[in-house]
This record gives C-alpha cells, structure tokens and sequence, in this order.
C-alpha cells in the first residue's frame, strides 16, 4: 500500500477542489518574450519576498494559449531562489492539459485555477493581460479576490503589454491594496510617454481624463520628455533618463531606479483615481 499523502499535499488538493475556478479564459497571442519587462522587474524589485517567503510559490495566472511565458517566468527566478515553485493556472481545461506536457514537478506545474488561486497562498501573482477584457467594476474585485489568497506577505503584479512585449504597465498590491504603478518600454519605439497609456491597467485606462491624478502624470512627463530632447543626440534611453529626473525635479515622487531599463515606478496614491 502506498503511504498516505502528507497532510500539507492532502489539505492543498482539498483546497483547490473546493475552490471554484473564477473568471474567464485569456485571449490574444502568448509570445515568447512577451513578458520578459515584467519578469525581469519582478527578479529585480521582488526578490527579497520570494527568497524570505515560507513557501516559495509564484501563480503565473492566465498564462494563455501556449505555457511558454509560465516556463520563461520559472527559469528567471529560480535564479532568485533555487527551489522556487511556478504554478500556471487557467481556466480553459483545454490549456492546462496542452501545457501539461511541459511540466518539471515540483519546479513547474499547471491547473485549472482562476482569481481563486486554486486554493493555493501564493508569494507572488504574476497577472499579465488577464483582466484588460473585463469591466473597472470586475476588474477591481478580481483585485478583491486574489488579494485574499496571498499568503502573508505575499504581492501580486497585475499589468498589460502590447503583443511583443515592447510596451507595458503594471500595478504592484499586496494584502492591503496598490501600492505602486510601473510604465516600462522599449523606448526607441515610443514617440511620447503618454504612448504608453494604452496600456494601463484597467484601474486606470478609463480615467486619463483631465482632473485624474494619471492624467496630470502623463502630461507632466510629455512635457518633461519634451525639454529632454537635446538628450536624444545620446540615444532614446538617455533622453528617457533625463525626463525621469525632471519628473523627479518637479516634484513627482517618483521611483527613477531603473530608468536606464526604460521603467518609472510612481506610488499609487500620485496616479489613484480621484
């Protein structure tokens, strides 16, 4: 006779059994690359929660047609933290069972999951391009949700990128909400920041209106970009630099860290809606 399961394996299959997979399945294409910005801001800035989390899994959520962004994700943080575990969720059973040709147990896996988590406590939430198709009403409780199923400490990056990963924005939460907003580009294929906006989250897509607090951003950046422009006898990055550090001298709070990576990172409370 086999050995019983152990209590933590058994408790965790009850869990994802109860669970009722919420949300629906991802559209559009899965690149290879496509999120690439993301994962390496998440190895950068979000290294200490994986290495110090109890139980180190990370929830690519959505991960799409094919697994190739879930596998790229597993293979950049087990860099971070050698016994990293990546789960791949969907709710497209079709999917999973693609993807589950690619598996690596325990490193890699997949299932059938939605905004639930599967029942699982995650110490990262990868979300890319999952909630741009629904509504801000929907959009806002699937935050609600998955906030719920972080283990302690735990931090989910919610964003979009543009199909090849060139441009993208994404929202850093934890159990008590936003707290930041990242843009990130390829900056030799945008003419202005604000090309950017495209591709906020939908917290804020809506509200690039004048009197929105994203809305002055955006503007206050274009204008900065715009007195950079003797910078881009230095190429594109320099000139991105420089906008960032007059953002900076006119007040923003902003993040300008990795800006030679083509990324600014603002706290949520410059850009939350008014």
């Amino acid at each position: 006779m086999d050995d019983p399961q152990p209590p933590q394996r058994a408790n965790a299959r009850l869990a994802a059994g109860r669970a009722r997979a919420l949300g629906l399945p991802t559209r559009g294409t899965t690149n290879p690359n496509r999120l690439r910005r993301m994962d390496n801001w998440i190895t950068a800035t979000l290294s200490a929660v994986l290495r110090t989390a109890a139980d180190p899994l990370v929830i690519d959520l959505g991960f799409g047609a094919t697994p190739v962004t879930a596998i790229e994700l597993s293979d950049r943080l087990i860099r971070v933290r050698p016994d990293v575990r990546v789960l791949g969720l969907e709710i497209d059973p079709a999917r999973v069972a693609a993807a589950a040709c690619t598996a690596d147990p325990p490193r890699l896996t997949f299932a059938r999951g939605g905004f639930e988590l599967a029942g699982q406590r995650p110490a990262i939430v990868r979300a890319a391009n999952v909630l741009r198709q629904y509504d801000e009403a929907a959009a806002m409780q699937a935050w609600t949700t998955l906030r719920a199923a972080l283990a302690p400490g735990g931090v989910i990056v919610e964003g979009t990128c543009d199909e090849i990963g060139r441009r993208a924005c994404w929202v850093l939460l934890d159990a008590t909400g936003p707290r930041t907003l990242t843009f990130a580009c390829r900056v030799d294929t945008i003419e202005r920041p604000s090309d950017l906006a495209e591709r906020l989250p939908k917290a804020l897509i809506h509200r690039n209106v004048p009197g929105e607090r994203i809305h002055a951003l955006l503007r206050a950046f274009d204008s900065a970009w715009d007195a950079a422009a003797p910078m881009s006898a230095f190429g594109p990055r320099q000139r991105w630099t420089a906008a960032c550090t007059k953002l900076r001298e006119a007040a923003w709070p902003i993040d300008p860290s990795r800006a030679r990576h083509g990324e600014l990172t603002v706290p949520w409370t410059a850009v939350a809606p008014t």
